[in-house]
């Protein structure tokens, strides 16, 4: 067996979910581990650094707004991801991956909205301006909370997978519109600073603590992730065993 097909085969056995939920008892801890001494240093770093000669104390704030808004586009990346896995190789933990990063997404949206009003009012004079950036990041919470909404709504969960998987698809389009949103419009928002092909145009006193607290919310987001996907087996676990008795009851009835 060659390597490739040696790492398919190893992919393809997560899809059984008693695998899955093995892999996930021994990697959670772990996960919590790593999680949580990154947010020690992420913090420690973020606190000792000075403060910036324009924004004073209030840059701080970046050191949780950044990371947010960063992971509120990966967690909808991810939910594509997990779209394509349903609706093409029909993976059966593809849409309990979509479903369970959907609240972790709205979360880290809202932290990213309610954060940037923060640092936004002493900086622009203003708590909320509808500019392309800020509006697209509002859409796309609105596009989380659409997506719960419909997965609640819906009694048939492989109906309710495909239906979300492709609405999912459909507003991915938004996900390059907020990243590029600076570039295309003008708007109060400032260029990339961190991911640029001419390097960081951030000072590295202030680099640093971003990018460790920028893993240290990654990791958070992966570790609920995983624990989010292992209570949605069990869930759906239970109520599978739930509709098997109540139909064993009615047919002794």
């Amino acid at each position: 067996m060659t390597e490739s097909s040696l790492a398919i085969t190893k992919f393809s056995d997560l899809a059984n979910p008693t695998r899955f939920l093995a892999l996930a008892a021994r990697l959670i801890p772990w996960m919590a581990g790593i999680t949580a001494l990154c947010f020690i240093v992420g913090l420690y770093l973020s606190f000792t650094t000075q403060g910036d000669y324009q924004q004073g104390e209030t840059v701080r704030i970046m050191y949780i707004h950044v990371p947010a808004a960063w992971l509120s586009m990966m967690g909808y990346t991810i939910m594509s991801i997990s779209a394509i896995g349903t609706l093409v190789w029909r993976h059966p933990l593809a849409d309990v991956s979509a479903k369970a990063a959907a609240p972790l997404g709205a979360a880290f949206t809202l932290i990213a909205l309610v954060t940037g009003s923060l640092w936004g009012k002493p900086m622009w004079g203003t708590w909320w301006v509808w500019d392309a950036r800020l509006t697209s990041v509002f859409i796309l919470f609105l596009m989380y909370l659409g997506l719960i909404a419909l997965n609640r709504a819906m009694d048939d969960p492989s109906k309710a997978a495909r239906v979300s998987a492709v609405l999912i698809l459909v507003g991915f389009v938004n996900i390059p519109i907020i990243k590029f949103s600076v570039d295309w419009w003008n708007t109060l928002h400032q260029s990339a600073s961190v991911l640029r092909l001419d390097g960081p145009a951030i000072d590295p006193e202030f680099l640093r603590p971003l990018l460790v607290m920028a893993v240290a919310f990654t990791m958070l987001f992966l570790t609920l992730h995983v624990m989010a996907i292992r209570n949605e087996i069990w869930r759906r676990r239970i109520a599978a065993q739930r509709r098997l008795a109540a139909r064993l009851a009615s047919r002794e009835a």
